[in-house]
């Protein structure tokens, strides 16, 4: 079946151009014009993927963001105006998966799309890694410690899995910024950083002394290799 689609913007001209090109791409495509109207759509169709502009009115993109991310898996593209690379990081922040900066083409969108798709979906022959008190299976894209499911974006979990696959082994900001993204990385590499927070805060990690996601100072980040 194909993939569902969740368009949120509140220019009509935009979000018609947007609707029209993805589904004649093969997409199912739905639309909502407002915060509130998206997280109303999101909760009642699960769509696989959100696009999300940051203005919004009743509920910011930010807002709307955050409150998907408290009960859904699905990816998440934030669109916006603003280009510092400081509100992409706080994008990143509270779980989108990737950023795209207005003006873009309708191309470019759908290839971001499909390159989270990927991301999410991958192939079925996947493996299952263990290490230490963590269960990482690449197949459900899922993470339990100590038996609990910790809540991973599909980018933070393609980040852990590079690590852990290879304990010890030392990967640059850049490389695993290609690995997270493949083909539509920006190149910021302050933006690992972000995911690097994120994923020790939800393990647990303390920054300090980290149990599982080590720095290497001036080369970039090692998954422990206690196991």
């Amino acid at each position: 079946m194909d993939p569902k689609l969740l368009l949120v913007e509140d220019e009509p001209e935009m979000l018609e151009e947007m609707h029209t090109y993805l589904q004649r791409e093969g997409f199912r495509v739905l639309t909502a014009c407002t915060g509130k109207e998206a997280l109303a759509i999101a909760r009642s169709e699960r769509p696989e993927l959100v696009v999300l502009d940051w203005m919004l009115p009743e509920k910011s993109g930010i807002d709307v963001c955050r409150e998907l991310r408290q009960t859904s898996h699905c990816g998440i593209i934030m669109v916006t105006a603003r280009s510092d690379e400081s509100d992409k990081i706080v994008g990143l922040e509270i779980g989108a998966d990737d950023y795209l900066t207005k003006p873009f083409s309708l191309r470019e969108l759908s290839s971001r799309i499909r390159a989270l798709l990927r991301r999410l979906h991958g192939p079925e022959d996947r493996s299952m890694l263990e290490r230490d008190n963590l269960i990482i299976s690449e197949s459900k894209c899922q993470v339990f410690m100590d038996g609990k499911e910790i809540q991973l974006t599909p980018t933070e979990f393609k980040i852990l899995y590079t690590l852990a696959a290879r304990p010890g082994m030392v990967f640059t900001r850049l490389h695993l910024l290609k690995v997270a993204l493949e083909d539509e990385y920006t190149g910021y590499e302050r933006t690992m950083d972000s995911h690097i927070r994120n994923l020790r805060r939800k393990l647990g990690d303390d920054p300090a002394n980290p149990r599982y996601i080590q720095t290497v100072y001036g080369f970039g980040y090692r998954f422990g290799e206690r196991s």
